[in-house]
């Protein structure tokens, strides 16, 4: 059920994709070749002051001239090209992914901010150009993703030619969804990509929650409404990490009825405020954003997750296995226990 890898270089030294594809295609049995796809950060150092937005067209006619339009309307584009891929035996070339260097002028809704123009931007084009999808949003971030097996998909985008300091990666086993380009993890908004094994059974509550906030759901799969939740929660709503994971995996009454008292009224004001942002099901989750990682599952552990430690770079992983095919001499290895988080901040 799904494989996924992460690791974060805390004093930002870069890393090019080339292991990581390695830790990724070691765990293949955890997919069906339906779907992967990994996310880097700070990749773009070039245009660092301008949002990411790649896009994946059906063709490049009218969706692309579409797109286009629209930017030109709320911004300037610095720069954009065709992403170079590389034909592989193994994965048809569905979609044709291109990217745009693209920096909003000013003129925001009332009250709404940069961000919320972005965020706008891909709810437009994602609902209402027909061939046009924005994957990846971010600054100075790029989700490289199709429908595919991991090596395929990394060869593909020959992902050894990128370099950045947060990596994720993910290996798809689609269950209640068809696999296709656009499913494939990771997902992303802004600064925000998310990589998940298992299955979100609260999805429709969710999904209902988070679309009040005017976010668009359009990828077909539970994993999307988490990118949201956390750009809700911890930009929106300022949530620090942490909270943001108690929000999203909260404990459960017994265990907040035998806490301390000032602990009592946190947590219990947390499932009060976001109840309908609670995830419930199996899961094992990473959060990336700007700052650092995120790792955590669900309250009683039903996916796998490890942690490493080597140096200065933190790994999260489904195997130990796939850790140890990126970096064999580890400082420390664990086993995260159910809804705690790992975290991983950039050094100061």
């Amino acid at each position: 059920m799904c494989g996924i890898i992460s690791v974060i270089d805390r004093s930002r030294n870069k890393m090019n994709g080339e292991s990581i594809k390695n830790a990724l295609s070691l765990m293949d049995e955890r997919g069906s070749g339906e779907g992967a796809g990994y996310a880097v950060y700070g990749v773009y150092p070039e245009y660092a002051d301008y949002y990411a937005l790649h896009i994946f067209y059906d063709d490049l006619a009218e969706p692309k001239a579409a797109v286009e339009d629209l930017l030109e309307k709320w911004g300037k584009v610095e720069y954009d090209e065709e992403i170079p891929t590389y034909d592989q035996e193994r994965l048809k070339k569905d979609h044709t992914p291109w990217r745009y260097f693209f920096k909003p002028d000013g003129s925001f809704f009332s009250g709404s901010t940069e961000e919320d123009s972005i965020i706008h931007i891909v709810n437009k084009i994602n609902t209402e150009i027909d061939g046009a999808l924005v994957f990846s949003s971010g600054k100075n971030i790029g989700i490289f993703k199709a429908s595919g097996w991991p090596e395929d998909v990394a060869n593909f985008y020959r992902i050894e030619d990128y370099e950045g300091y947060i990596w994720l990666a993910h290996n798809r086993y689609p269950t209640n969804t068809s696999g296709w380009w656009g499913g494939a993890h990771p997902f992303n908004l802004l600064d925000w990509s998310v990589i998940h094994n298992g299955e979100i059974t609260s999805y429709g509550t969710n999904r209902r929650y988070i679309e009040s906030f005017d976010y668009k759901c359009t990828m077909e799969t539970d994993t999307e409404v988490v990118a949201y939740l956390a750009d809700l929660l911890g930009r929106k709503h300022g949530l620090p990490e942490d909270l943001t994971v108690k929000a999203l995996a909260p404990p459960f009454w017994d265990e907040i009825d035998k806490m301390s008292d000032d602990k009592k009224e946190l947590y219990t004001a947390l499932r009060m405020a976001y109840g309908p942002a609670l995830m419930n099901g199996p899961f094992a989750i990473v959060i990336a954003n700007a700052e650092g990682i995120i790792g955590f599952t669900d309250r009683i552990k039903l996916r796998p997750l490890v942690a490493a430690e080597a140096g200065d770079r933190l790994y999260i992983s489904s195997e130990e296995a796939a850790i140890r095919r990126m970096e064999n001499n580890l400082d420390r290895v664990w086993m995260p226990s159910a809804g705690e988080p790992v975290i991983g901040r950039f050094n100061k």
